[in-house]
């Protein structure tokens, strides 16, 4: 992803996308696979993209058409580039995407390792980050460490593999608060 989308002011940014309770609303996603398991991301998704304040993508695009409606149509994306993501997206993400909102400290990464463990490994990995968005597994994800870090994995909005749903995530921050996190199922 290029700089300049990092490195715009959040507390402007933030001033201008909080809604009258002075909530932003996130979308979280990750391994949307497009075009390799879903044409495009269901329309219902894409009506989520047009109400949150800030997409999260952790990776797994699979091409750069999905990257590039994102980017023209979210009021704001923050994403990295997963396992299955060639040398086009990896020259405009980054691996671990960094980003405040809302007061809190979010990192974004594709692939966390395995799930045992993976509170205490991430707590060590990520000393600075208050949220961490993963994917890869396409296994919703939410637990909170020892330390307060909160783990989120979103699922998959088009690849349900082993699970009975896609799915993605919602959520709302504010005054430094991650609220309202909310695992929505997709008929697929």
């Amino acid at each position: 992803m290029n700089e300049r989308r990092f490195a715009y002011d959040t507390a402007q940014w933030a001033a201008e996308h909080e809604d009258n309770a002075g909530a932003m609303r996130l979308l979280l996603l990750a391994d949307t696979h497009v075009p390799t398991r879903a044409r495009d991301l269901p329309l219902r998704l894409w009506h989520e993209v047009d109400r949150a304040d800030v997409v999260v993508h952790a990776g797994d695009w699979v091409d750069t058409p999905l990257l590039d409606a994102l980017e023209a149509r979210a009021a704001r994306l923050v994403a990295c580039w997963g396992n299955n993501d060639g040398p086009r997206l990896r020259s405009r993400l980054p691996e671990v995407a960094h980003t405040t909102l809302g007061g809190l400290r979010f990192s974004v990464v594709h692939e966390t390792g395995a799930a045992a463990g993976r509170e205490a490994r991430l707590s060590q990995r990520y000393p600075d980050t208050d949220v961490l968005v993963f994917g890869h597994s396409h296994i919703p994800w939410d637990t909170t460490a020892a330390t307060g870090l909160r783990l989120l994995n979103p699922g998959s909005p088009t690849d349900r593999r082993r699970q009975p749903y896609c799915t993605y995530m919602t959520a709302t921050v504010a005054q430094g608060r991650l609220g309202d996190v909310t695992l929505h199922r997709l008929d697929r």
